[in-house]
């Protein structure tokens, strides 16, 4: 798979620094080495092991566990300092190798899929679950009223399936080949839609086929990650976005944010679940001084007054079977449903996700071909696109996908060129795919950067594709250039221009690349006017362009 630590986003824990700033430690037993950093929460982990901090790569979920972490620091001495990535990308590390020595820990929503590869099993030393929440919908009251579900507590898998196909249900759900939460939901549908009563099975998943297409006919938003999902849902236009698939208290949290129209009345299927138990664990990488703090930290964060703290901080379940839950937790917990038996069922099951059951992309990469491009930037930006086209990606994390419409444009002082390709399904896609990088491998690069004209016309193909196939698929435009705009149109033209948009390419949001030289004022204008996200491609292009593939 992908290089786990081009996923390990600094910027996440960067962003991290800040709620995490009370964390810097007090630790003074910090004297194995000289030249070794303080121990402190407020940087990425340190690359090499120091006493009294665990290196933890974790969902970026966690962040809400800053206070509490906080408090384990001053009872324990045990600073945490994390790295963030998505569940399947950070199982992938730890199953490569690329987590040994560097981390000293994980600590993700589930570990289900880690366990699938029998090689990661003798890389996991010990396991303590934390804290649980099951993966429930998100459901609109209103939407709830219109569909007549009372107060959700009698629906099913199937009720949901049989709205989202009528049309009467639109929802949200992270893209299940990198977040926890959206593969949880994946192989929960699958189980009940199967009737499965233990581990699935490729048979299982051709069974629950035709249910499954019915279910994701009605998901309206994709994302790569929580955070953005719920972005996007608040700023859905009024109706369009019903629902959101998440955990249970990441949804009862965002009501605390929401205004009166858009609060979620949270649906827990009948049929059952699949709940995330949190374990942090430990690797066998691990020396002994920090398998001696992992031990202190469990310690802590079960004893019953913490697992209360936890709770009522997070509205995550307690582990704990003698604290009460939250205020506004049920009590009860529904039935289990099976997860994929092997890493095969599984990974096929994603790919039959994407390129079978989930509504297809349109995507739009307007790429910077001007002269400042000349060089390693240029061949960056190929092998960067080419990786995209490339057929060892076994659960769908970044390939083309089966129907999806691939649009390039090439820009400097203007457009240069505008190709579409449209991949097929099964066997064909191969050659499509080979002819979108044979125009890849064909740019050359000259001229200047006319980034918000470019833009302009990347809305124009959307518009008359659009029109032209009278669909509604996943739509999106990626931005990528190495400089700052400095012919064609401006930035109030761009903005005046979009405002004009009908609604159907004002929905569409662009995700620009950050690299090279780039003016980042220019690009987060970009991202923050269109509903889209800034992405740092400088320390790695492959690494952006991948992890957008979850948000297309």
């Amino acid at each position: 798979m992908t290089s786990g630590t081009a996923k390990m986003r600094k910027s996440g824990a960067r962003g991290l620094a800040a709620g995490l700033a009370l964390l810097v430690a007090t630790v003074t037993a910090c004297t194995s080495a000289k030249t070794d950093p303080p121990p402190t929460a407020s940087r990425p982990p340190a690359p090499t092991a120091q006493a009294g901090v665990l290196r933890v790569l974790a969902g970026s979920e966690l962040q809400d566990m800053a206070p509490v972490l906080e408090e384990a620091q001053k009872a324990t001495g045990v600073t945490v300092q994390f790295d963030w990535t998505g569940s399947l990308d950070g199982a992938d590390a730890v199953s490569s190798g690329k987590a040994d020595g560097k981390y000293d820990a994980i600590w993700f929503p589930s570990n289900q899929y880690l366990h699938l590869d029998d090689g990661s099993k003798s890389k996991l030393l010990s396991e303590t679950p934390v804290m649980a929440s099951p993966v429930a919908f998100g459901i609109r009251t209103s939407v709830l009223a219109e569909l007549a579900w009372g107060d959700g507590s009698k629906v099913t898998w199937g009720n949901l399936a049989e709205a989202a196909a009528a049309g009467k249900l639109a929802y949200g759900m992270a893209d299940p080949s990198r977040s926890n939460s959206g593969f949880s939901a994946l192989a929960a549908v699958a189980a009940a839609f199967s009737g499965a009563s233990a581990a699935l099975t490729e048979a299982d998943v051709q069974k629950a086929t035709p249910s499954l297409k019915q279910f994701f006919a009605g998901q309206k938003l994709t994302s790569g990650s929580s955070g953005w999902l719920t972005q996007a849902y608040s700023r859905a236009e009024q109706g369009s976005v019903g629902a959101l698939v998440n955990y249970e208290s990441v949804l009862l949290s965002l009501n605390k944010t929401l205004p009166a129209d858009q609060q979620l009345t949270v649906v827990r299927p009948t049929d059952g679940v699949v709940t995330a138990n949190y374990p942090l664990t430990l690797l066998s990488s691990s020396a002994q001084r920090e398998r001696e703090a992992f031990q202190r930290l469990t310690a802590y964060l079960l004893k019953d007054d913490v697992q209360k703290r936890i709770t009522d901080l997070t509205l995550r379940r307690p582990i704990g079977a003698g604290v009460a839950p939250a205020a506004g937790l049920p009590t009860d917990r529904k039935h289990e449903l099976p997860f994929p038996g092997t890493r095969a069922v599984a990974d096929g099951l994603l790919s039959s996700y994407q390129n079978e059951l989930r509504r297809p992309s349109r995507t739009v990469y307007v790429l910077d071909t001007s002269g400042s491009m000349a060089g390693q930037r240029l061949s960056s930006l190929k092998a960067a696109m080419g990786r995209l086209t490339g057929a060892d990606d076994t659960r769908g994390v970044r390939r083309f996908r089966d129907r999806e419409e691939v649009t390039l444009i090439s820009f400097a002082s203007k457009v240069k060129s505008t190709k579409t390709h449209a991949v097929p399904s099964g066997a064909a896609a191969q050659q499509e795919l080979a002819s979108i990088n044979a125009d890849v491998q064909a740019l050359s690069s000259d001229g200047g950067t006319a980034v918000y004209s470019s833009l302009q016309e990347a809305y124009r193909v959307i518009q008359r594709q659009q029109a032209a196939a009278g669909d509604d698929r996943f739509t999106s435009i990626v931005l990528m250039t190495d400089g700052e705009s400095n012919e064609g149109a401006t930035d109030k033209d761009f903005r005046s221009f979009y405002g004009g948009l009908p609604a159907a390419q004002k929905s569409v949001p662009v995700f620009p690349i950050l690299f090279g030289d780039a003016a980042k004022g220019q690009l987060q204008g970009i991202a923050d006017l269109t509903g889209g996200k800034l992405f740092d491609g400088t320390g790695s292009l492959d690494g952006a362009f991948e992890e957008i593939r979850g948000y297309q």
